[in-house]
């Protein structure tokens, strides 16, 4: 599994019928540098034409497809973009300038569909029942020329209401040689009404509209799986105004460095840092996490996420177009776009697949009635029938679909894969590198350990190290003294001892501070002390000795714990097939010894950054497929080295978002076996749809040559194979498994 580049292009998704964009009545708008309006792009199909012609002219960088607003904005010099007009317009489409809103977060919701709103549901239902009263016509009325003609106008009047959208866009499609789903449509309806059929064309042609209609709805759910997001932060926030009192104003309008004031049950607005109150904090939205989180001065906040109890006020650090829910709904919006093997398999199926249905249509209706003494209007009948069946529509749309729904799964759960790449190959993994400090373990170095020496007071010998901790700004000294309880006591004649530790007067006596190097010094270590000392070592801890004239007083161990979850997570990985290792820059008997409570075999210790590239690379050629997990700043090379780069505590950490395909935003460890896990369903879930498409219309192709195949059983074919998989994709978006 080679590397994937990012992509450019960010596409989302929508079915063949397609909401078009409209800015809200407040929300300012300015023109898009070369971005587009394209109204007949309606869906995948459209988009990969477009691509087709545009992708290869030299000088464009890269193409953004907004299918649910029908835009198109072109990365690349003027000159490029003219010529990608240009060949943009000879295909038969229209691309008109467009302006976009510049509020907080877009995430193409846009309007409702063209023909989606009520009245487009009116006007099928009508069309529906013209139809119905043309099939009423020819079955009952007398064989005469009037009532035939009555039957055929009230046919061409449902066939007018119902697909005169179709038939603009399959005349274009047909003008410029392409072979789409509404220029299918086009030939079948028009070639059944011609031949006599026009009770049954205007049936199709209702039930085609209906059925894309609901298919339409059934695909909006997974765009507002994602759309939902942006609902989460409110529009206005109480700022702190400069005559000292409380006001609303509109996020928007809020700058970096305000006071916001949240209560208790409101949603923050605005990401920031708590300056007064406490609370806990339900981040559910941002990180995943199900249990709230308390918040005090210095503590973050993010923007969407819900204040349980006590009023905050906070500084903004974050406009609003900038906080973390915009950037991950930003990047889940450019995963959309990103596409997966799978479909662009179909993609480049489907290119395949429908002209050579059409040529053998075309070959049914003039060969059949020569070669199998068929009756002409029998086999042209039949060869429409193959038209309607050939629409790759149902192929088409479940890979986006599918694709989505596992993006929107996982962003609800704090994992934002930035690509359905990453989506569907994570399943491909066979070795997790894991980096120790800050992803396997807390990060912050703890008091985990004490113990008095000799005939030592231990609650005199806290005090005296605490206090002389309390006056260095080493980690190790921060830890102990963070770690002991108690009031600072008064230390003269303090002074550091570089590379050693510290010494002062406590309470009239003269002591250090220091590790053993120190204590070897001074002479005051023993073989009792030194085994003890030893003991602590193997576990990967750093001792600090508390010592006077007469001897060691007191043992301090220090530790960077391993997180709750890594043990169940590393446990998770390895029940799944799936090889831990852990690759830290630290020595090799503290990796060793976290090693050891992890339940990770595999550990490699002292490594550079480049040595981690490396380890990297013979990770693959041992074990296959590899990613990497870890801070997304020191470890970027082997992040972008790996097949998948996993960043560990993405929430507000701009380089972690920018150097990782996949962000856990709640530093759960336990998310990477969970993507995993949502790989390999999405995966499966995408071949069942492409097998169950291509299934129903092998059967129906087959009774449409030698059985009794209708139009109306090639319609629900076609519509219903797509409905089907639009709601086995969209089981994507019920919850993951924890």
């Amino acid at each position: 599994m080679a590397k994937h580049e990012h992509s450019h292009h960010a596409t989302a998704v929508d079915s063949c019928c397609a909401p078009s964009a409209a800015a809200g009545p407040d929300v300012p708008v300015v023109e898009a540098p070369n971005t587009f309006r394209i109204a007949t792009m309606d869906c995948t199909v459209e988009e990969s034409e477009i691509r087709r012609l545009v992708e290869p002219i030299p000088g464009v960088r890269g193409l953004h497809f907004r299918l649910p607003q029908r835009t198109l904005r072109i990365d690349a010099a003027d000159e490029a973009v003219a010529i990608a007009l240009a060949a943009i317009r000879k295909a038969g489409f229209v691309p008109e300038p467009v302006a976009v809103s510049t509020g907080q977060a877009d995430t193409g919701g846009g309007a409702m569909h063209e023909h989606g709103a009520n009245t487009g549901y009116l006007r099928f239902v009508a069309a529906l029942g013209l139809a119905m009263v043309a099939e009423g016509v020819s079955f009952f009325a007398p064989d005469a020329m009037a009532w035939k003609v009555v039957g055929m106008g009230v046919a061409a009047a449902a066939i007018w209401l119902a697909g005169l959208e179709t038939y603009a866009k399959g005349l274009t499609a047909l003008r410029h040689g392409k072979l789409n789903i509404n220029a299918l449509m086009s030939v079948a309806v028009t070639g059944a009404f011609v031949i006599g059929q026009w009770p049954e064309a205007a049936m199709v042609m209702a039930l085609y509209a209906i059925a894309e209609l609901i298919e339409a709805r059934a695909v909006d759910r997974a765009r507002n799986a994602i759309k939902g997001l942006v609902e989460l932060a409110p529009d206005d926030a109480e700022v702190l105004q400069a005559d000292g009192s409380w006001g609303r104003a509109k996020a928007s309008d809020i700058a970096i460095g305000a006071v916001a004031r949240v209560k208790p049950g409101e949603r923050i607005a605005l990401d920031g840092v708590v300056t007064r109150g406490n609370s806990s904090i339900n981040q559910a939205p941002v990180t995943g996490e199900s249990i709230p989180v308390d918040k005090e001065p210095g503590s973050q906040v993010f923007a969407g996420t819900i204040n349980e109890n006590g009023e905050l006020e906070f500084r903004v650090t974050a406009v609003a177009s900038n906080t973390t829910l915009a950037r991950i709904i930003h990047a889940v919006e450019e995963a959309q776009g990103t596409r997966a093997p799978t479909q662009r398999f179909v993609d480049r199926f489907a290119a395949i697949y429908t002209p050579t249905v059409f040529a053998l249509a075309l070959a049914v209706a003039v060969l059949a009635p020569l070669l199998l003494d068929w009756a002409w209007l029998t086999a042209i009948y039949k060869a429409l029938v193959l038209l309607v069946i050939a629409c790759p529509c149902a192929l088409v749309i479940s890979t986006p679909v599918t694709v989505v729904s596992g993006l929107a799964a996982a962003a609800r759960r704090g994992i934002l894969i930035k690509g359905g790449t990453y989506l569907e190959d994570a399943r491909l993994l066979k070795a997790v590198a894991l980096d120790k400090t800050g992803t396997l373990t807390e990060g912050k170095p703890r008091l985990v350990a004490f113990k008095a020496w000799r005939q030592s007071d231990a609650a005199e010998a806290r005090r005296w190290a605490k206090s002389l901790a309390a006056r260095s700004d080493h980690p190790v000294s921060k830890s102990i003294a963070q770690g002991i309880e108690g009031a600072v006591l008064e230390v003269d004649r303090f002074k550091a001892l570089v590379g050693r530790g510290v010494e002062g007067v406590v309470d009239g006596k003269a002591m250090v501070l220091g590790n053993h190097r120190l204590i070897g010094e001074r002479n005051q270590a023993d073989p009792e002390l030194e085994a003890e000392l030893a003991a602590h070592e193997a576990q990967g801890r750093t001792v600090t000795l508390l010592a006077d004239d007469t001897g060691v007083l007191a043992l301090f161990a220090v530790a960077d714990t391993i997180k709750p979850g890594s043990v169940a997570a590393v446990a998770q990985l390895k029940r799944m097939g799936v090889t831990p290792v852990m690759l830290t820059g630290d020595n090799l008997a503290t990796a060793q010894a976290v090693a050891r409570v992890a339940g990770i075999g595999d550990v490699r210790g002292g490594l550079l950054p480049e040595d981690k590239l490396s380890a990297i690379q013979d990770m693959r050629q041992r074990y296959g497929p590899t990613a990497m997990t870890g801070d997304g700043i020191n470890d970027a090379p082997a992040l972008a080295r790996a097949d998948i780069g996993f960043a560990m505590g993405g929430a507000g950490t701009d380089t972690a978002m920018e150097a990782a395909d996949v962000v856990i935003m709640n530093d759960n460890l336990g998310r990477i076996a969970e993507t995993i896990r949502l790989s390999r369903r999405t995966h499966a879930v995408l071949w069942q749809n492409i097998t169950l498409a291509l299934a129903i219309k092998l059967v129906f192709f087959m009774l449409a040559v030698f059985g009794n195949a209708t139009m109306w059983m090639a319609v629900f074919a076609d519509m219903g194979a797509s409905l089907l998989v639009v709601a086995n994709g969209l089981r994507l978006l019920r919850r993951v498994q924890s």
